[in-house]
């Protein structure tokens, strides 16, 4: 049906309370539409006027009356850009803020939320995982592959036509199944197959803030123009795939986590980015359609809750029983960087696998700096040095259109003189532009090679590239060395070095290691609430890529290759997507909490020498901050003994603990929300069943502290109510063990749960006293981390909850 435009407004003459408000508040506010965005408006479903015979009349009147005199320039198709009905109700619409103001305070109408721009955030990893196809391990026969499960991956679209996605011994399409399969340019109809079950594509939201799409450039389809889309598909469930490699790299069997599971892509990426107008439809369709799992490898600044529109879909989704796994972001190696913090979404950081492809710099020196790369071209003549040259340097390569030395270092577009750099290795710092674009500008300027050296800031993190010309990339020591030794040269002993490749490594120590680009906690939103959950592979990961994108994902890389190495969260979330698919295959009756719960409580915090995970960006030990509960094992994730589940009704008491208003509850949750009933529990983090502890303390507070902390210990308590769901599969008893902080006591009771039978729920209460001892200084705004962990054993299962206390000390 039609929306309504304006003329015929007149059809509904009753002055309805919403458009009264709309209309009064529009004309008392000054401005028009000249500042105007998109926004997403959420409603009571039950609120439409029976006047109207639809929402979508109802929606569009309402937005009609807010906008006043603007209305007469909206296009032909309407006001609206989106309507939702199933992970939520409401709609989007572009509007000034004055017409948002309206609407907000209209009746009937539960929040309005400014659109925000989002950014995109194997051959090796099953095995890794102990994911064994032949014979097949546990998990994947218990649950056939994941098989008639759907997983939807809401992301750039997808390349239908990839052998990861063939339908071959797959049976029909699940009677459940509700979506559809839309077609356009380069994907026709019949592009879906009993793998790839749907595909839509979603951008309203992008064309109503960016303009009419360039179909030059993109394609108004399903169809992945990117990249990203296709390889994140087929580590969630792509098809057994052999022989598979990237320019020679990483040969071997290529699988997704659950290669029998279903794919539904929804594109909502764009060359522009995600816009959350488009992600909110993405997730509405797919909760309409029935998928089981989302996979969501995107992600944007953090803001509360009823502001997310990622949180708000998400909780949409985890209410009707899907499974939610978003990446975690790349923000890392710095604090407080994580993003899609949502509790009832699984919150996905990255790890590294036991496989490298060194490419490492051997200088004139004699010094061998460890680097990595995954070029497979034409290699640096052997036995050749070659002459080095920084361009950050003075003298060192910049252009003569270059304001100085800086984006010469950067090796951005135009900053190198070719004459300088003509047959050389060229130094370039990491940052500002991607790593494969600096390789561009450096071949176009005529170098032969290219160094790619890391910054104090990324630390000793490397990835491993595509690049379009003999090149590597070096940790933050090995840069520094490199510059120095290319600063002490003079034209008789000039800087000299070459590259030599060593193609893939297996076995490699220590692994895993926590991705120095992973974000890291604290949760910015909700400190009692550990961020990331848990951390999946996600560093030089192997997957699916479309035939008509060079694996470098720039314009100029005219290569092509059937599979690409890519590294970044967006890769280690549809990890845990495919695996919270094979675990709902073999367990039907678990909530997404329970599945969840069962894939942290089953993590584990140490690599394959046995040492705690390190950090890669500093080489020490990582923390609860840098990996959550750990990193996820399948295999025991299968059968973890007990979980700590959640219902839908526990996130409200938890978000009224939090100082939400009814109305900011109501725009998460689509429904009054009565906080003088939820329980108080003396922190929000007690409010809910989840499976890791965190406590936050501010110095002082305690008994002992104020003026008197200098001479005696001050003394923090809270406590955390936890409740765990046998199903083990019969009677069990568990004891409970504990790894106390440092400087905290850990009490637990009981200390046995003696479980009669599967199913059975049982609660216990931790008690956790943090101390600050006398003399004990800490730094105005510093915070102190203390780690430890609650374990719970019957002899056959470890079920084990990180516990993290953050002492903050006051600003003054």
């Amino acid at each position: 049906m039609a929306l309504l435009t304006r003329p015929r407004f007149r059809h509904y003459p009753a002055l309805l309370p919403l458009l009264l408000v709309a209309a009064a508040a529009a004309a008392a506010c000054a401005g028009g539409r000249g500042a105007e965005r998109t926004y997403i408006v959420r409603v009571d479903a039950d609120a439409k006027p029976s006047v109207y015979p639809t929402h979508a009349h109802w929606y569009e009147a309402a937005v009609l009356a807010a906008a006043g005199d603007g209305a007469g320039s909206w296009p032909e198709g309407g006001p609206l850009i989106h309507t939702y009905s199933a992970a939520l109700h409401g709609f989007s619409a572009r509007m000034s803020p004055a017409a948002a103001a309206a609407l907000a305070a209209a009746p009937g109408v539960a929040a309005v939320v400014p659109e925000r721009l989002r950014r995109l955030a194997t051959t090796r990893s099953p095995r890794f995982l102990g994911l064994l196809s032949s014979p097949p391990s546990a998990l994947l026969a218990d649950s056939d592959f994941g098989a008639d499960l759907v997983v939807a991956v809401v992301d750039t679209g997808i390349s239908p036509a990839h052998r990861s996605f063939h339908d071959r011994g797959l049976g029909p399409v699940p009677p459940r199944w509700r979506g559809a399969c839309a077609s356009g340019p380069g994907f026709p109809p019949a592009s879906c197959n009993r793998k790839l079950v749907g595909a839509r594509f979603f951008s309203k939201g992008y064309e109503a803030t960016s303009g009419r799409m360039n179909e030059t450039a993109e394609v108004r389809s399903p169809l992945d123009t990117d990249g990203h889309g296709t390889h994140t598909a087929s580590i969630a469930a792509g098809r057994y795939v052999f022989p598979a490699s990237t320019l020679g790299y990483a040969r071997g069997v290529a699988a997704g986590m659950a290669p029998k599971a279903r794919l539904a892509a929804y594109k909502v990426c764009w060359l522009g980015g995600c816009f959350d107008s488009d992600i909110l439809a993405a997730f509405d369709a797919a909760v309409a359609d029935g998928v089981d799992v989302v996979s969501l490898s995107v992600g944007g600044v953090v803001v509360p809750y009823y502001l997310d529109a990622i949180a708000i879909g998400a909780f949409g989704a985890t209410e009707a029983g899907i499974v939610v796994s978003a990446s975690a972001g790349n923000g890392g190696p710095g604090g407080l960087t994580v993003t899609n913090v949502a509790p009832w979404m699984a919150t996905v950081g990255a790890g590294s696998m036991d496989r490298a492809f060194p490419a490492n710099v051997r200088l004139g020196d004699g010094q061998v700096l460890d680097g990595v790369s995954v070029y497979g071209g034409p290699v640096l003549e052997p036995g050749k040095m070659y002459e080095l040259v920084y361009a950050g340097a003075s003298g060192g390569g910049a252009s003569s259109s270059a304001a100085d030395g800086y984006s010469a270092s950067m090796c951005l577009d135009g900053s190198l003189d070719p004459a300088a750099v003509r047959g050389k290795i060229v130094v370039c710092d990491r940052g500002v532009n991607s790593r494969a674009a600096k390789g561009d500008v450096v071949r176009r300027a005529g170098a032969v090679g290219m160094v790619l050296a890391n910054g104090a800031f990324d630390g000793e993190g490397l990835v491993a590239d595509c690049h379009v010309l003999p090149a590597t990339a070096v940790g933050a020591a090995a840069g520094d060395k490199l510059r120095k030794y290319i600063a002490s040269s003079t034209k008789q002993r000039p800087a000299k070095g070459t590259i030599v490749f060593e193609g893939t490594h297996l076995g490699v120590h220590p692994a895993p290691v926590v991705a120095a680009f992973s974000a890291r906690g604290p949760n910015p939103q909700s400190p009692e609430i550990l961020k990331p959950d848990l951390i999946a592979p996600g560093l030089n990961i192997l997957a699916a890529w479309p035939s008509g994108v060079g694996p470098a994902g720039i314009p100029s890389d005219t290569r092509r290759t059937e599979f690409n190495i890519l590294s970044g969260t967006s890769m280690a979330c549809p990890h845990v997507s495919g695996l919270a698919a094979l675990l709902k295959a073999a367990h039907p009756t678990w909530s997404p909490a329970a599945i969840k719960s069962a894939l942290m409580t089953t993590a584990y915090v140490r690599d394959n020498r046995n040492g705690t995970m390190v950090d890669e960006s500093t080489g020490a030990a990582a923390g609860a901050f840098d990996f959550g509960a750990g990193h996820v094992d399948p295999m025991r994730a299968m059968d973890p003994g007990l979980v700590y589940d959640i219902a839908p009704r526990d996130y409200v008491s938890f978000l009224c603990n939090l100082n939400y208003t009814e109305q900011n509850i109501r725009a998460i949750t689509r429904r009054q929300a009565d906080c003088r009933g939820a329980r108080r529990a003396g922190h929000a983090g007690n409010h809910l069943n989840y499976p890791s502890l965190s406590a936050t303390f501010a110095a002082g507070a305690g008994t002992g502290g104020g003026a008197a902390a200098a001479a005696a210990t001050t003394t923090m308590r809270t406590h955390f109510i936890r409740t765990a769901t046998n199903v083990g599969g019969g009677p069990a008893v568990y004891r409970a063990s504990v790894s106390a902080p440092v400087g905290c006591n850990v009490t637990v009771q009981p200390r046995r749960l003696a479980f009669r039978r599967d199913g059975q729920r049982l609660s216990f209460t931790v008690r956790v006293e943090a101390a600050v001892a006398p003399g004990e200084r800490m730094e105005p705004g510093s915070s102190e981390v203390r780690s430890g962990a609650l374990t719970w054993s019957d002899g056959r299962h470890v079920v084990r909850s990180p516990i993290v206390v953050t002492v903050q000390a006051p600003l003054q």
